[in-house]
């Protein structure tokens, strides 16, 4: 049996020669460890910096193929806001749907047309119900052609004559059976009627509805300067309003602003100094002529000639004028045809007839009649309209008084 130290000895040197073993053998750097085929190992490897961007010559020679490529995505920018052009800015005042024009122009279309009525021209306009489904009586003895809603066609830069009158003058009168013609050009007497305040009774038809409202013509002047204002308002169905101011000359009436209200108002001035006529809707200035009249002061215009000289103007003849309205200039032509005795609201009284017959190339033209009175300085005392579907506005005189 072998004694007790001499296994405590081999015991004490097997644990030296382990320990030898698992300590010692790590520190020799110079053995590496060749670790067995079987066992696998793995280990992350940081993505290489990228490089520059080398010239398109060396391109692949710089960048291996099997190196990695990180691609930055490209973020896609929103588009920037286009500012819209701007558009010429189109008439879009509103016009009262059942407005009923008297006296005079209107560029409405009648009960057939495609187009709204694009304004009522005259001396004043009284609104139908609208309830009734009424439309607008258009009254214009000579209307001038719509501009469309939105339109943005260019406006053409020289202004647009007057049809058929030249531009040295803006009167034309043809007398029957006569040689000689008094053309444009001529400067005929006049003979200016004195201040007045005229107040009418309107009756009329729209669509078969019938309808009555008011009217008034205040006609002043003090020899060098005139202001006319005709009014027709229909009771909770408001007003139209026409206001023609200018000046008296030896050819009579120089108007220098045509106004025309309803809801919001339109307007034409005269620059005498450019020879033309400008809107406030925004459509082509007219060449103006000399006698250019406006839709108001026309009226008074032909009472004027007439007054002067009664004798010129027998029945059968035709007096044309250049005649401006808020949105375009045209020629009005009225023939006389004689005298009638009118039994009006305010009594019996003598009067002077004149008539504009529609235009045969002009298919919802209207028919114009005006009644002159020589006892009132040849100022209007009826005015009737009658449309292409039969429509109608007559006003016929209540009352006169100074102003």
């Amino acid at each position: 049996m072998m004694p007790r130290l001499t296994r405590w000895r081999l015991t004490a040197l097997v644990l030296a020669l382990h320990w030898l073993v698992l300590v010692g053998l790590p520190l020799q750097q110079h053995a590496p460890l060749t670790p067995p085929a079987q066992v696998f190992s793995t280990r992350t490897l940081a993505a290489p910096a990228p490089a520059p961007s080398p010239p398109p010559s060396s391109a692949a020679a710089a960048v291996p193929k099997s190196a990695p490529v990180r691609r930055t995505p490209v973020r896609k920018q929103p588009p920037a806001p286009v500012t819209p052009q701007a558009l010429p800015a189109p008439d879009t005042t509103p016009q009262p749907a059942s407005a009923v024009a008297a006296m005079a122009p209107s560029e409405a279309s009648a009960e057939n047309a495609s187009t709204p009525p694009a304004e009522a021209e005259t001396p004043g306009a009284a609104a139908a119900p609208e309830g009734a489904g009424a439309q607008a009586a258009a009254t214009d003895p000579n209307p001038t052609p719509n501009v469309p809603a939105g339109s943005t066609s260019a406006a053409p830069t020289e202004p647009v004559l007057p049809t058929s009158l030249a531009p040295t003058g803006a009167i034309d009168i043809e007398v029957p059976g006569a040689v000689a013609r008094s053309g444009p050009g001529t400067t005929p007497a006049v003979q200016i009627p004195a201040p007045r305040r005229l107040q009418f009774d309107v009756s009329g038809e729209a669509k078969k509805f019938h309808y009555s409202a008011r009217a008034e013509l205040l006609w002043q002047h003090d020899g060098q300067h005139y202001q006319a204002r005709q009014e027709i308002s229909l009771l909770f169905l408001g007003a139209r309003t026409q206001t023609s101011v200018g000046a008296l000359s030896d050819g009579g009436l120089r108007p220098q602003r045509f106004g025309d209200r309803a809801r919001n108002e339109q307007a034409a001035h005269f620059d005498y100094a450019q020879g033309q006529v400008t809107f406030s809707a925004n459509t082509p200035p007219a060449a103006m002529v000399v006698g250019t009249q406006d839709r108001l002061s026309v009226f008074i215009q032909l009472g004027a000639l007439l007054a002067a000289a009664p004798e010129r103007y027998p029945p059968g003849t035709r007096i044309s004028l250049a005649t401006v309205g808020a949105r375009a200039a045209d020629v009005w032509a009225f023939t006389v045809q004689g005298t009638e005795m009118l039994d009006l609201p305010t009594g019996a009284l003598s009067a002077l007839k004149l008539q504009r017959l529609p235009r045969r190339d002009h298919e919802y033209d209207q028919k114009a009649e005006l009644w002159l009175a020589p006892t009132l300085g040849y100022l209007p005392v009826r005015i009737r309209i009658t449309q292409a579907n039969g429509d109608f506005a007559d006003l016929r005189l209540r009352s006169q008084a100074p102003p």
